[in-house]
């Protein structure tokens, strides 16, 4: 018989022997691990996927759209203008005519902060320039006008936009009409703040002559130029442009009921220009307030310096009813 003492170192011997043959064991296994290792093939890379189509570019956000001079892009009500009206260099057209670009900049300046503690909205300064002159000679067109070039205009568009000045070109086109004229003015009526103004005593039909007859126009063209002027504003990102439409006798805008005044391009004025005393031009207004039509027009008003007896103050020309003009102009 073994003792307990003897049976116990027995089997210490037996596990001391078993974890030797562990090792042994794991020694050989991690060694035949590591042979097999070295002569497996590497693995293949992955395979590259085959270059696809470019990611498109990001969308673009869209031009802004510039501000008009006194902030935003829709031009009523939120401000007034105030203009000199004539021809550069001629003084016997108007007040824009009495003085260089930059003493009229000056002048307009003076003549809107004049009218600017009559109301809360700004009173932004303004020329408006009568770009083609009626004629009392054919000239070599046949047309009965004389046209600026856009060169000689370009500098007053200029001056008058780094100052902060608004400018409306005013067409005077004898036989030819508004839509053609206009369109010479192209590249001047891309800029943001520059209008039009369309003044029909001074369109003639073949056969009339400038002194004989006071002249005008049809909805058909107002809306035909009013329709190409739109269109310049969309396709130019533009803000919205002063479409200016005078008047001073009902027949000078025949079926003016007719003219369309919803395009959200333009704000469509009607600009009351007669002159004589307060109650003559305060009759004129009221007449023009009671001809047909049409609706969503804005009003304006003029000053003749010399001609009116008195010249209306700026109270006095914010206060006529039944609505207060939008747009001023001197003469």
């Amino acid at each position: 018989m073994f003792t307990s003492s003897a049976v116990a170192g027995s089997s210490s011997g037996h596990r001391a022997t078993r974890r030797a043959r562990s090792l042994v064991l794991l020694v050989v296994t991690l060694a035949a691990c590591a042979l097999l290792a070295s002569c497996a093939p590497a693995p293949e890379p992955p395979a590259e996927a085959a270059p696809g189509p470019p990611a498109p570019p990001p969308p673009s956000a869209a031009p802004a759209v510039p501000e008009l001079p006194g902030g935003g892009t829709e031009l009523f009500p939120g401000r007034r203008l105030v203009a000199l009206y004539g021809h550069p260099g001629t003084p016997a057209m108007g007040v824009l005519g009495e003085q260089d670009v930059t003493a009229s900049i000056a002048r307009a300046k003076d003549l809107a902060a004049d009218y600017q503690p009559l109301v809360d909205e700004p009173v932004v300064p303004a020329f408006e320039i009568i770009a083609t002159v009626a004629d009392t000679a054919p000239g070599p067109d046949g047309d009965y006008t004389s046209a600026m070039s856009v060169d000689e205009l370009r500098p007053w568009v200029d001056e008058a936009e780094r100052a902060g000045v608004y400018v409306v070109l005013d067409l005077q086109p004898g036989r030819a009409d508004f839509g053609s004229q206009a369109q010479r003015y192209t590249e001047l009526l891309t800029r943001p703040h520059v209008g039009l103004a369309l003044d029909p005593e001074w369109r003639l039909e073949d056969g009339q002559q400038h002194g004989d007859q006071v002249g005008s126009v049809d909805a058909t063209e107002v809306n035909e130029t009013a329709d190409w002027l739109a269109g310049l504003v969309r396709e130019h990102d533009l803000p919205q442009k002063v479409f200016l439409l005078h008047q001073f006798q009902v027949p000078m805008i025949t079926d003016r009921q007719d003219v369309v005044t919803d395009r959200p391009e333009l704000a469509t004025v009607l600009h009351a220009d007669g002159f004589g005393t307060p109650q003559e031009k305060i009759e004129t207004w009221n007449t023009l307030h009671t001809a047909p039509g049409p609706d969503g027009l804005w009003w304006g008003w003029k000053n003749f310096i010399d001609e009116d007896s008195p010249t209306f103050t700026p109270q006095q020309t914010f206060d006529v009813r039944p609505e207060s003009p939008v747009f001023v102009s001197y003469q």
